[in-house]
């Protein structure tokens, strides 16, 4: 999945200002503008899109995770991995969002999608790991739009459609 729908769906489920998006970067020290912030927020199709990479997603990743349950200098920060894949941002969502197993496959309900936790599981697991799974795109777009309507109670499709 492309880091920038990640940004777009985290800045529209907790109401978040494009400054806010890189105060959020800036906590796990990167400095980046406003204006590159913009670019990666914009649609695939716009003209001013700029594709975001995978240092600012991860450094986004762990910002957010500062941001939403505060930073403890006592504790190195997570890592920032050279490839960010589906699996780390789901994990990181998890953490940042204080998730357990149950939790999440509560939203994965809200939006009626099937998962167990033995597949849920598995995608936590480190590579190389016999039961270690690779997290698609879609169990990724189905976590984001069900932990929208868990924190907003609506999804943005819905909004569109008038409901």
């Amino acid at each position: 999945m492309l880091n920038n729908h990640v940004l777009r769906s985290v800045r529209y489920m907790l109401d978040l200002s494009d400054a806010q998006m890189v105060q959020i970067i800036k906590l796990a020290d990167l400095t980046v503008t406003q204006a590159e912030m913009v670019g990666w927020l914009k649609k695939d199709d716009e003209p001013e899109f700029r594709e975001c990479d995978d240092k600012v997603m991860g450094h986004f990743l762990n910002g957010l995770i500062f941001f939403r349950r505060g930073k403890d200098e006592n504790f190195p920060a997570p890592e920032i991995e050279a490839k960010i894949t589906n699996n780390i941002v789901l994990k990181k969502l998890r953490i940042a969002f204080e998730l357990k197993d149950t939790d999440m496959l509560d939203i994965y309900k809200l939006v009626d999608f099937r998962v167990s936790k033995p597949e849920l599981s598995a995608v936590f697991r480190k590579p190389g790991h016999k039961n270690y799974r690779e997290c698609g795109d879609q169990l990724l777009r189905y976590f984001l739009k069900g932990l929208n309507v868990r924190l907003r109670g609506v999804s943005p499709e819905s909004k569109k459609k008038g409901a």
